[in-house]
């Protein structure tokens, strides 16, 4: 990854009539503005199906694709809704994203295209869509029978299905196979759009210069198509519950550690069969994405372990992770690894050995650089070439949230010094910081480029109500704030070959 900068922003983020971002036009006009400040890599969250929580980090599949970012004007283009079926879209909140209103809206939508699919698609589009799935057969046709079974059920995890289902039994999977073969076509159509979307994304995005900065989480959610339709690969129990689940020890955001709940991998299982789910699993990011953000990093030398039925994340353990036999079995599979890092957390000398001897980047959270006691790693002075450094995160407040309401006083005046900063200002004082740091990348919230307070913050880990909405709007994109950023990027040596030097 050579010097270059990057902005995080999920897709759904994006402005849209539709009452969440997604893959039409706004994407390809967010595209023009990242590459006319000079931005080089776009960082997006998994872009998989989210559970109830809405959180992209507890998706129903690692392989499918969000229907929630399908384009209605892409449809329209393809020929599968018309101009009356756009204009029935309620009024949506601009700033923020209503779920309980989007989502029933943008399902019906879905359900019509389905429909008009299947009475009027030109035969380009119909091939196209029986190449798509002859080239998904190792995920599409379980992730497909596991959303329309889990429709057909009042949207109930899995592990609440009639036995014979959870057990996966051969004749159980062929009656709900012919009972639900309308259901699982619509799933595969879906995933259709999404790929046909994305794909076109991948596309614009290249003939403008800018990559794409995928992220994979460490673990999978219990209700998922994965889990249900591999269970061979988790800890479970002979009634296919967890045994123990994944967490953090107590941190910086929450003094009880965090208990995710996730099921914990069976690694022993999965070296048996020379990690073939986890190669395809990193194959599929990989064709999704030009590089990879291997989140929760820290999980492949050692993850905390906490009982299943344990409540809190204090009373776990460190277990032991794949290492790098799980890496090199990648490498020989898929070559090179165009990976990142997260090694954020409780770092373990174990963890900085396993990165570097992956010849992995790893990350830097300006928000943590500023404590007085000991000096953090993440100040700038103590950074290094291969490192992402970033203002802060998806899970961090904004600058200027943290800056006002939980930086303490002492980092505060810390950051002041060594800025030379009033903290009129601050986000652009954290992003000048990031951009003149000698790590090959600094990635800046697009929140943080706008200024904006807490109240924009994407997501608060531990909470479960209120993240995962935040939308851009009008002066989020402005022409200022883009030149502003633009003279920053080439002023320290991160824009692309050729790009013209700013005005001040």
């Amino acid at each position: 990854m050579n010097r270059s900068a990057g902005i995080l922003l999920h897709p759904t983020s994006l402005p849209s009539p539709y009452g969440i971002g997604d893959l039409g036009p706004s994407v390809h006009a967010y595209l023009d503005w990242l590459a006319e400040a000079g931005i080089t890599w776009w960082q997006v969250l998994p872009v998989h199906p989210p559970g109830p929580s809405q959180s992209p980090y507890a998706a129903t599949s690692t392989f499918a694709g969000s229907p929630w970012l399908i384009s209605p004007d892409a449809l329209r283009e393809d020929g599968l809704l018309d101009a009356g079926d756009l204009e029935s879209a309620p009024a949506f909140p601009a700033e923020r994203i209503d779920f309980a209103t989007v989502l029933p809206w943008k399902s019906a939508l879905l359900a019509r295209a389905i429909e008009r699919f299947e009475e009027r698609a030109s035969g380009g589009l119909r091939a196209a869509f029986d190449a798509f799935r002859g080239q998904s057969l190792h995920w599409l046709p379980d992730y497909a029978l596991y959303a329309a079974v889990k429709q057909a059920h009042d949207r109930t995890s899995w592990i609440e299905w009639p036995s014979d289902l959870v057990r996966r039994k051969p004749e159980a999977l062929v009656y709900w196979r012919d009972r639900l073969a309308a259901a699982i076509r619509a799933e595969e159509l879906t995933q259709f759009f999404f790929f046909r979307q994305w794909a076109a994304l991948r596309a614009a995005a290249a003939d403008r210069g800018v990559r794409l900065l995928g992220d994979l989480p460490i673990f999978v959610a219990l209700d998922s198509a994965e889990v249900w339709g591999h269970p061979e690969l988790f800890r479970l129990d002979a009634d296919r519950r967890p045994t123990v689940v994944a967490g953090v020890p107590p941190d910086y955001f929450s003094d009880t550690g965090q208990l995710w709940g996730n099921p914990l991998y069976d690694w022993e299982r999965h070296a048996a069969d020379g990690f073939r789910w986890w190669i395809e699993r990193v194959r599929h990011a990989c064709e999704l994405a030009d590089a990879v953000r291997l989140d929760h990093f820290r999980g492949f030398a050692a993850c905390w372990e906490v009982a299943a039925d344990d409540d809190v994340a204090t009373n776990g353990r460190w277990a032991p992770g794949p290492g790098r036999a799980l890496f090199g079995a990648l490498r020989r599979e898929l070559g090179g690894l165009p990976l990142v890092a997260e090694d954020l957390g409780e770092i373990t000398p174990d963890v900085i050995e396993l990165r570097k001897a992956l010849g992995l980047p790893g990350m830097a959270i300006l928000q943590f650089g500023f404590s007085l006691e000991p000096r953090s790693s993440f100040i700038p002075y103590r950074h290094r070439h291969d490192l992402v450094v970033y203002t802060g995160t998806h899970d961090n407040n904004t600058t200027v949230g943290w800056f006002h309401e939980e930086a303490s006083d002492g980092e505060r005046e810390l950051l002041l010094r060594y800025a030379g900063s009033d903290g009129s200002e601050v986000h652009w004082d954290l992003i000048r910081l990031a951009m003149a740091s000698v790590a090959d990348v600094a990635v800046i919230p697009h929140q943080d480029v706008a200024g904006l307070g807490s109240a924009a913050r994407m997501n608060t880990p531990g909470k479960g109500e209120g993240s995962w909405a935040f939308r851009l709007t009008g002066p989020m994109l402005d022409s200022r704030l883009r030149d502003r950023l633009a003279n920053l990027v080439w002023t320290y040596g991160r824009a692309p070959e050729g790009f013209p030097p700013p005005s001040r």
